[in-house]
């Protein structure tokens, strides 16, 4: 039986990419620039993506995976997600 993809609730909420790895830094006691300085990248792509400026790409959702411990597939999820939200307006 197939399901209509109509039918699929879909949620309105948006939780931006950055937002989340903000409140992900802030739960682990770490700062921007320590996780700049753990994943070997500049401070201002990860300021870029809190701030909503970057988006995660599959290169840096790896460089998360490795630096935090969250997949990739769970922040490559996010962005998605994201975007198809906001796309939906």
């Amino acid at each position: 039986m197939a399901v209509e993809t109509s039918a699929i609730p879909r949620s309105d909420l948006a939780i931006p990419p950055g937002e989340f790895l903000a409140e992900e830094l802030e739960a682990r006691g770490m700062t921007p620039p320590e996780l700049a300085s753990r994943m070997g990248c500049s401070v201002e792509r990860i300021s870029g993506v809190v701030a909503g400026r970057e988006e995660i790409t599959e290169a840096l959702a790896d460089e998360l995976d490795v630096a935090l411990g969250l997949s990739a597939a769970f922040w490559l999820r996010l962005e998605r997600d994201y975007r198809q939200t906001l796309a939906r307006g």
